[in-house]
């Protein structure tokens, strides 16, 4: 069932848009795709919210689409001041109207990272499916060099993989604050994160955790195990009974086949195909983002892969999507610049 929000100036307070400027609207959609089908309960129908412009439902024009993944803990849905930072956009002329969609990837763990695994094919899903529908549903222009892949946190390490996998997708990233690009800080071995985990047996107790949480979700994303209740899934460093670490070289290698800084080299002219890569980072959203950010930005360089990469006063949730944020004043200035729009 769709159903549509209209937004209208009154609703947005401290002047976000001038008043006689009329805001988007927002479709709730869904979709259902054999792709997505698992044995372990995930939902193999995803809701999905779609930004339409203003002045879409009276036009003819066909719009480029920005997809854009939601980040650990998140759905697919928009919030008023999320949806109001896209119409002041719009407004401020700082991007041409445009086209958003962001489909809930969540999972029982909180978050797929975008990934195929036995717990349903969350890639290929979004990179062909969810296209599919948004091409033949809503007035896009159904091109790759009309179409963006962004996202935060999760979400912009979703969005990497995502264009350096289908750059016949996808022409263009950019990636909001990214995690999971490599094995770091609270991911890494030397954190407090795998004893912690070592002590959790069930999901309630998991659920209740936040890094163990993250990792048992890498698990389930990128080395599943239906043999291995209850979370079903390896996970490459644990604790033997002496409280010794025990790392697992097999399954850390199916870890780094996933995480961006170890893709490159493999999907090197994938990324050079693209028309433009951009990630960014908060200086003070803690040392995993701003090491693995650097990390990946300077094995980028090293591979001669062009790209922009930039860090900013901010902490990792700091001023994203809110008006004057990195949404508004970076992400679709620079999808503005590097889209391909209708003809005016």
């Amino acid at each position: 069932m769709l159903r549509s929000l209209w937004l209208f100036s009154f609703l947005l307070l401290a002047g976000w848009l001038p008043a006689q400027f009329g805001g988007g609207t927002v479709t709730i959609d869904s979709l259902s795709s054999p792709r997505l089908d698992n044995a372990f309960g995930e939902p193999t129908t995803r809701a999905m919210s779609v930004y339409l412009p203003p002045g879409y439902a009276t036009s003819t024009v066909r719009y480029p689409v920005i997809y854009y993944l939601h980040g650990f803990l998140n759905d697919h849905t928009l919030t008023v001041e999320m949806i109001a930072t896209l119409d002041e956009a719009i407004a401020a002329e700082r991007i041409p109207p445009f086209i958003l969609v962001v489909s809930d990837s969540k999972t029982q763990v909180d978050g797929s990272f975008y990934s195929n695994s036995g717990f349903g094919n969350l890639e290929d899903y979004l990179a062909y499916d969810l296209v599919k529908h948004m091409d033949a549903n809503y007035r896009t222009r159904p091109d790759r060099l009309s179409r963006g892949v962004t996202g935060h946190s999760m979400g912009g390490y979703g969005a990497l993989k995502l264009a350096m996998r289908h750059p016949d997708v996808f022409s263009s990233v950019y990636a909001l604050s990214p995690g999971a690009l490599t094995v770091v800080g609270e991911y890494g071995p030397n954190s407090d994160t795998y004893r912690e985990l070592a002590g959790i047996t069930t999901m309630d107790e998991l659920l209740k955790s936040y890094f163990p949480k993250v990792i048992v979700a890498f698990g389930r994303a990128w080395s599943p195990n239906p043999n291995k209740p209850p979370f079903y899934a390896d996970i490459p460093f644990a604790y033997d009974a002496d409280g010794l670490l025990v790392v697992d070289p097999a399954v850390l290698d199916k870890w780094y086949a996933e995480m961006p800084v170890h893709m490159i080299d493999a999907y090197r002219e994938n990324l050079r195909s693209l028309t433009a890569i951009k990630l960014d980072w908060g200086r003070n959203a803690g040392d995993r983002f701003v090491r693995q950010c650097e990390m990946f930005s300077q094995r980028l360089e090293n591979a001669g892969v062009a790209h922009f990469a930039e860090e900013y006063i901010g902490t990792h949730t700091s001023d994203i999507f809110t008006p004057g944020g990195r949404v508004s004043t970076d992400m679709l200035p620079f999808f503005a610049e590097y889209l391909e729009f209708a003809a005016e």
